[in-house]
This record gives structure tokens, C-alpha cells and sequence, in this order.
């Protein structure tokens, strides 16, 4: 008995190694042909998540407001030997909404995730002095064009037999970042949306997430960590303290988009190293 056990040992390892090699191998592109729209996805936040998304398998669609920065976005990860693709879409735009999807439609058969990443800061300063200007640009980019956008994919989604979207919203919609009343305001509103949005959507077999992040080092939020009193205050606030990296913010997103987390929708997830994050 002794001798056979012996001999069965190496055996017993050979096939461990075999299951740990074939989780390997399922695990290594969890969103393998799967096409992904992201949109202001040429720089920052939206730039790492495009990249990760297409490193773990997607065929990705990046988008920005300026065509030059789709190209520089298309070359760089290209150089990467990554499937990416890119048009120039303002999302506050129907046109430029429809020519996204269709994008992805024409190169790729459809789509199956969404990540709506697009948004505008164009105020800093005191609540009361914000105009009615101000509001009206928050609201339709920041929140009225991410339940457009979400509109125009979902029976491109349904096509494909349900898909997953992301909606990128922020830490300040539970603790507002100082002097950014409207925009926290408006992702506030992207986490009542996110929660409708899943309701609805889930008879189509389509999850509806969201993603929260905190202090992230981007020159969209360059304002809140230029300048150094303002960065020390808030990094009193942080369990960890230091600035969040695009890139702590993209993982968690090709994940919500993964079949790993099926059984998840209607969820923020906030990344923004222990901020207080409860409405």
C-alpha cells in the first residue's frame, strides 16, 4: 500500500497541475471576444480600463471628443498587440451615440459590454453661485446621455443574449469633493440610475453596475490634487493614503463585466482607498 501510494503521488500532482493550468487558461481571457464600448476612453481612467479590457480578451471601441486623441489612443495600444478600435463620439450628441454603437456593430457583430465612462467638471466653486448654464451641461453629459447611451446598446445587447454595463460615477456622490457641488450632484443621480437601470434590464439578462472612484490621479481631477493643502485634507480622509492610479479602477471593471461576477447587477463598487462612501 505504502509503494502504491508512493507511486500515485506523482500522478496526483501531474493532474493538479493540469486543473491549475486549465483554470489558468479559462481565467487568462475572462472577456474573450467580447466587444466593449467605452467611452471618453482616450486619456485617464477611461484610457485604463479600455487597456485592461482589451488585455483581458474584448475588442475594444474607444471613444473622445477630439479625433486626434483617438488616434494617439488607437496607436499606443495597438503597439501593445491589443484589438482596439476607436471614433470620435460626443456623447451629448444622438449622432455621435449612434455612430459608436455602430461602430462596434459594423467591425466586430455587436456588443456586449458598455462602460460609460464621459463626464464634465466645468464649475468650482460655492453651490449658489452655479448658473443655470452649469447645471443644464451636468446634467445632460454626466447623467442624461449615460441613460441614452445605455438605451442605444441594450437591443444590440439583447441580440447577443444580454451584455453588461458599467457606469462610472464617484466617491463624491456620497462625501462631496469641496467646491464640486454640481458635479457631485450628478453622481449622486448615476447611482439612483444605476439601480433603475438594473431593475429593468435584468429580464434581458442585462446587469447594470457601477463604479465609484475616490481621489484619482488624472489631469480631469487635477484641480483636487494640484494643490497641496486641498490634497493633505483630503488624504486625512483615506484609510489608505495615498492618490488612486487609473489603474486601481480597472480591474474592478473588466471583473463586473466578467461571468465571474453573473451574479451581481444593480451594485456601486467604490474605489477610493477607504473613503467614507455611505448616502
Amino acid at each position: 500500500m505504502q509503494k502504491a501510494g508512493l507511486l500515485l503521488r506523482p500522478c496526483a500532482r501531474t493532474w493538479k497541475s493540469v486543473r491549475m493550468a486549465s483554470s489558468a487558461m479559462a481565467r487568462r481571457n475572462p472577456l474573450e471576444n467580447k466587444v466593449a464600448l467605452v467611452t471618453a476612453s482616450t486619456d485617464g481612467i477611461g484610457f485604463a480600463i479600455a487597456r485592461r479590457l482589451a488585455q483581458d480578451g474584448a475588442h475594444v471601441v474607444v471613444s473622445s471628443r477630439k479625433q486626434q486623441n483617438v488616434d494617439r489612443a488607437v496607436a499606443t495600444l495597438h503597439r501593445e498587440g491589443l484589438s482596439v478600435t476607436g471614433t470620435v463620439c460626443h456623447v451629448g450628441k444622438g449622432e455621435d451615440r449612434e455612430r459608436l454603437v455602430a461602430t462596434a456593430v459594423n467591425l466586430h457583430g455587436g456588443v456586449d459590454i458598455l462602460v460609460s465612462n464621459a463626464a464634465v467638471m466645468p464649475f468650482f466653486g460655492n453651490l449658489m453661485d452655479v448658473t443655470e448654464e452649469v447645471w443644464d451641461k451636468i446634467l445632460d453629459i454626466n447623467v442624461k446621455a449615460t441613460a441614452l447611451i445605455t438605451k442605444a446598446v441594450v437591443p444590440e445587447m439583447e441580440k447577443r443574449g444580454g451584455g453588461s454595463v458599467v457606469i462610472v460615477a464617484s466617491v463624491g456622490a456620497y462625501r462631496p469633493f469641496p467646491g464640486l457641488g454640481p458635479y457631485n450632484v450628478g453622481k449622486t443621480a448615476l447611482l439612483g440610475l444605476t439601480k433603475n437601470l438594473a431593475v429593468e434590464l435584468a429580464q434581458r439578462n442585462i446587469r447594470v453596475n457601477c463604479l465609484a472612484p475616490g481621489l484619482i490621479k488624472t489631469s480631469f481631477s487635477r484641480m483636487l490634487w494640484d494643490d497641496q493643502e486641498r490634497l493633505e485634507s483630503l488624504k486625512a480622509t483615506m484609510q489608505i493614503k495615498r492618490i488612486g492610479k487609473p489603474e486601481d479602477c480597472a480591474g474592478i471593471v473588466s471583473f463586473l463585466c466578467s461571468e465571474d461576477a453573473s451574479y451581481i447587477t444593480g451594485e456601486t463598487v467604490v474605489v477610493a482607498g477607504g473613503m467614507p462612501s455611505r448616502l
